[in-house]
């Protein structure tokens, strides 16, 4: 799958969800998500733009918890990049065979994240530990011939969210790193 996705610094949540509500978008879902970043004994994910997560996801009583490997980004505007995810069930099993392979942690993510339909959009509203609030508009691809198509609708329905400038391609974690 070819992830398009696009984020932005915002204001303010409170605004941003009533721009959202205003235009017709529907709140989805809100969970608490813990990353745990890893990098690789054999290239340095940094230099090469890739990642290697386990996301933790709890929601009410529920909790979900998936690896996940983002390839480089493919273009110079936006996050599109392949996009490799599965389930699994022991976070911290997994975190030893990762560390055991020679994979090391690298540092935790941890966000509260509103999210919202519309049409073929998936928005959330991000509240990261240590960071300022962000909005990440994404349209999911079967393949990445048309990411350019999804990438200009995006930038479009931020701009009807009046958002047209804190535009940011870098990751959280890399957000984080520039600032501890």
């Amino acid at each position: 799958m070819i992830e398009v996705e696009v984020k932005a610094k915002i204001k303010n949540f409170k605004d941003m969800e009533k721009k959202l509500e205003n235009l017709g978008a529907t709140k989805t879902k809100k969970e608490f998500q813990e990353d745990i970043y890893f990098n690789s004994p054999i290239v340095d994910f940094a230099n090469t733009d890739e990642a290697l997560r386990i996301r933790t996801t709890k929601e009410n009583n529920d909790e979900n918890i998936f690896i996940t490997y983002k390839g480089p980004k493919i273009d110079s505007k936006s996050k599109t990049r392949e996009e490799i995810e599965i389930g699994i069930e022991d976070s911290e099993k997994c975190s030893k065979i990762f560390q055991h392979l020679g994979f090391t942690k690298v540092r935790a993510v941890k966000k509260d994240r509103q999210y919202y339909s519309y049409k073929n959009f998936e928005i959330s509203l991000d509240d990261i530990e240590g960071l300022d609030p962000y909005m990440e508009i994404e349209i999911a691809l079967e393949d990445g011939n048309n990411h350019t198509e999804a990438q200009n609708k995006i930038f479009d329905l931020f701009s009807k969210l009046g958002v047209n400038d804190g535009f940011e391609r870098t990751s959280y974690l890399e957000l984080l790193e520039k600032l501890y």
